[in-house]
């Protein structure tokens, strides 16, 4: 049940970053940053673990990273722009910092 928990939050949160990056920069950037950070050090306070937080870290990573690739008709979900950028390096430090964050 956590693991399941901990795949569908992560995969919850990496759905919700791509697509609230890139409205209002750069506003929609730290929110969906803020939201990641939160969201992955709140499995981990819930249900006690830090491999539930590397979890839903990998899981966060294996979205956004797939939503950087070209899709069927060649298009990107995350750009090549200062804010689709920011959000895969910023979101790779936020969540090591999440993951870390004592519980």
């Amino acid at each position: 049940m956590r693991l399941t928990f901990a795949l569908l939050y992560g995969a919850a949160l990496g759905i919700g970053s791509v697509f609230l990056h890139s409205s209002l920069p750069p506003f929609g950037l730290l929110l969906s940053l803020a939201a990641t950070c939160a969201g992955i050090w709140s499995i981990g306070r819930l249900w006690g673990g830090r491999n539930l937080r590397l979890i839903a870290s990998f899981v966060w990573i294996c979205v956004v990273l797939r939503a950087g690739f070209p899709g069927v008709s060649d298009e990107y979900l995350i750009e090549g722009t200062a804010v689709g950028i920011s959000l895969i390096n910023g979101g790779f430090l936020v969540l090591v910092l999440a993951v870390l964050l004592p519980a």
